[in-house]
């Protein structure tokens, strides 16, 4: 018995086929949150899939429709071993995006995975089923080293519409706190910062979606009769954005930018390469904030981003003035961004910049909050360690992901530190055709997991003590 051990069987379930046997019978089960009708997929991917699954590990379950009483339900499953030992709790998502299988290479299929090489394509490989059956995976190889037992105890929640916004997820952590009370969030979700190196973030970058609209009169104009004596409302849109953001993306309204990079999140950041995988696209190197590192601007920074923009009818244009236009925008934010006053923000700089006819509004009700565990946080050294023990190699770490997760629900509902170690890489094709995992980075994030899993039990508790006697832990809450 001994975390040698542990590692070897975590990796022998990978060399053998296991895994990729179990991950071939999620992938099988679509579970497409985001098209309609498919209550009954995401409740049986959890009923006849998860359950079992878990059942096996020791864990005892419940099934929770979704509070809203329209989206997929959730899984809580609890392995509880002893109330001295510490409590991890573990997060993923059983839903995918849509398949789309018309738009996938010739030779594969969303729901089947196929094996090129090193890459395992097929819908939900990377993001998540992939992920979370890793971490389940490497739970049995510890559970199995230590004869039966963890050393810790452990709690499991898995959603079914992480894709779709996480609706019901924060009522759920509010109505269950007390039965997803744990010491640790340890969570895997989105990419490496390199296929090669092994990361650890510790929350996520917010999401704020708005929309502008300029809405001038009915019907368009001829621009020949009308043109230069009416106001056009895509000119006016173009030029309010502009003053929004301006022509290298440097973001113009104080209010919309972020507070000054910490300290220890700089030096974090000091260290992360961003880019260079040759199927990623290549960085615009003077794009954003002016004096900040590419790894700065995407983990240290705020985002506003134009996603759409529509005047007149773009497929088939008229010669006439259009009468409106609108634009639906985005503000990636980190920690200390004022997002809850953005609207007023926004109107009063419209207002002042001569833009009173153009609207602003929220584009929709769920806001994704920005998180950030302390980097230093004791968990975070010893997660750093673990990793670094585990692979040879030294981890990469984020004090926040660049795009946004539902990491608020855990650190601020629940109150937890958070850790999320991702077992995908930037060019996974997440969310596009193609989705899919390497094997030789699943080999390794099976090794990698175990050995967390092992050191909790065996290291855990020193980490607990340290953190209650408030040693190592500065920069206050998440």
């Amino acid at each position: 018995m001994s975390r040698h051990d542990a590692l070897a069987r975590a990796a022998r379930h990978f060399d053998d086929g296991g895994f990729l046997a179990t991950l071939r019978e999620a992938v099988a089960r679509p579970t497409e949150s985001q098209a309609p009708g498919q209550i009954p997929a995401l409740a049986a991917y959890l009923a006849e899939f998860l359950v079992p699954a878990t059942a096996r590990l020791g864990f005892r379950h419940r099934l929770l429709d979704n509070p809203d009483g329209v989206h997929g339900p959730f899984l809580i499953a609890e392995r509880h071993e002893d109330d001295a030992l510490p409590t991890v709790l573990i997060y993923g998502h059983g839903d995918t995006v849509r398949g789309y299988p018309e738009q996938w290479r010739a030779g594969l299929d969303p729901w089947r995975i196929v094996v090129e090489g090193g890459r395992w394509y097929g819908r939900g490989t990377a993001d998540n089923k992939g992920q979370h059956l890793v971490n389940l995976a490497a739970l049995a190889a510890v559970a199995e080293a230590r004869g039966g037992r963890l050393g810790f105890n452990a709690k499991l929640l898995i959603e079914t519409g992480e894709e779709t916004g996480s609706p019901g997820l924060r009522e759920v952590c509010r109505r269950e706190r007390e039965a997803l009370r744990a010491d640790l969030l340890l969570a895997s979700d989105g990419p490496r910062v390199s296929a090669e190196r092994p990361t650890l973030f510790l929350g996520s970058r917010g999401a704020f979606n708005f929309e502008l609209a300029v809405d001038l009169r009915e019907g368009g104009h001829h621009s020949g009769n009308w043109g230069g004596l009416l106001r056009n409302p895509g000119t006016v849109l173009a030029n309010a954005i502009a003053s929004l953001v301006d022509s290298r993306g440097a973001i113009r309204v104080a209010r919309l930018r972020p507070p000054p990079i910490p300290p220890g999140v700089r030096e974090a950041l000091a260290d992360i390469t961003v880019g260079g995988d040759p199927d990623g696209p290549a960085i615009d190197a003077e794009w954003g904030e002016p004096g900040l590192s590419p790894a700065e601007r995407v983990y240290g920074w705020n985002a506003l981003e134009v996603l759409a923009f529509k005047t007149g009818d773009p497929d088939g244009p008229l010669n006439a003035v259009p009468p409106s236009a609108k634009a639906t925008l985005q503000l990636r934010f980190v920690v200390g961004t004022d997002w809850e006053t953005l609207i007023p923000a926004l109107r009063a700089h419209l207002d002042a910049h001569g833009f009173p006819m153009v609207a602003v509004r929220p584009a929709r009700t769920e806001v994704f909050r920005a998180t950030r565990l302390p980097v230093e946080d004791p968990w975070v050294a010893w997660a750093l360690a673990s990793i670094a023990e585990s692979t040879g190699k030294r981890p990469a770490l984020l004090p926040n992901l660049g795009g946004s997760l539902p990491n608020d629900a855990f650190s601020e509902i629940l109150g937890l530190p958070t850790l999320w170690v991702p077992h995908s890489y930037p060019a996974c094709s997440q969310h596009a055709p193609d989705e899919h995992l390497l094997a030789p980075l699943t080999r390794e994030a099976l090794v990698l997991m175990a050995g967390l899993y092992w050191d909790l039990g065996e290291t855990g508790p020193a980490v607990l003590a340290r953190r209650a006697s408030g040693r190592g832990v500065r920069g206050g809450a998440p």
